[in-house]
């Protein structure tokens, strides 16, 4: 009977074991991939799909999943690229390889084999969708991250990583990649992402410094900074009047909840020319992104119905 008990609380014991290790691979991987930001790339894949198709089907998973996995690999690799930047900054000193949780070599191979399979899945789409997801990568890792060491105006050329996805999700229903509907929605997407990171250099300004990044204080006061800031959230704001021309957004009702909501974000940012303190960056950079989820939502369902 106590031979039966101590076999059961052993096998417990291995169960508990494997489940906290394989807890902890999901969480190292979730971080090495930086899945937020990656499961948000495969979401505005679907919406580019979306705005081509004009309905929903089962056809979507496919090219939002092929640009997951490619985008976990770019994300896993630029992690493995940025490594000893990252142990010098607090915000990324606990990610999964300057933690130690993670050796370089294992983070190396689990970017290339998520690359590989992302680019197979592609190119099993369609060559066009696999040559813009080269693309993509290719800019991502070997432009704008090297880039980033050598110019605090890396973030403008590489915006064109964020406006890409949506692109793709075109091309995989179909569309013709210079249409002006998913130009104007790309055109949207790489402008946000302009004042999003530099509303994260106003927050983390010294760590970046202490990473070896060129950051805007090297050429700019705090107070030009927020106004270049500003300015890019009202560029954003006003560029989403490019779906009324490209006819990407065509109903009254959804211009009039576009024109509310992007005046109310503007007169939220304009909390950062009076304040100017980190609590108004941190709350302006989450209302841009709540405006860009917003607009999101508002044309794939206006393209839905």
């Amino acid at each position: 009977m106590a031979s039966s008990i101590s076999l059961t609380e052993k096998f417990s014991s291995k169960s508990k074991i494997k489940s906290a290790n394989l807890s902890e691979f999901i969480n190292i991987l979730s971080e090495l991939t930086k899945f937020r930001i990656t499961f948000f790339v495969s979401v505005t894949t679907f919406v580019g799909f979306i705005l081509q198709s004009k309905e929903i089907s089962f056809d979507f998973i496919y090219p939002a999943l092929a640009v997951l996995v490619l985008a976990s690999g770019a994300s896993a690799l630029n992690e493995y690229q940025e490594r000893y930047s990252d142990s010098r900054m607090k915000r990324t000193s606990n990610r999964p390889i300057p933690s130690g949780r993670l050796s370089e070599t294992n983070a190396l191979y689990i970017a290339l084999s998520l690359i590989f399979i992302g680019s197979l899945m592609m190119l099993a789409q369609t060559v066009e969708v696999f040559v813009l997801g080269v693309f993509t990568l290719f800019w991502y890792n070997l432009i704008y991250t090297p880039l980033k060491k050598i110019t605090s105006f890396a973030i403008i050329p590489g915006s064109l990583v964020g406006a890409m996805p949506p692109i793709i999700g075109w091309a995989a229903a179909g569309g013709n990649i210079f249409d002006n509907q998913i130009l104007s929605f790309a055109s949207f997407m790489f402008i946000w992402q302009i004042p999003h990171f530099w509303l994260l250099v106003l927050l983390y300004d010294d760590q970046y410094k202490q990473a070896k990044f060129p950051t805007l204080s090297d050429k700019f006061n705090n107070k030009q900074i927020v106004w270049i800031t500003f300015f890019w959230i009202v560029v954003l704001l006003f560029s989403s009047s490019l779906f009324i021309f490209s006819e990407l957004s065509v109903s009254y009702l959804s211009n009039i909840l576009l024109a509310i909501f992007g005046l109310a974000t503007f007169i939220y940012s304009l909390k950062l020319l009076s304040i100017g303190k980190k609590d108004i960056f941190r709350k302006t950079f989450l209302a841009i992104n709540a405006y860009v989820l917003f607009v999101l939502i508002t044309v794939t369902v206006e393209n839905l119905i």
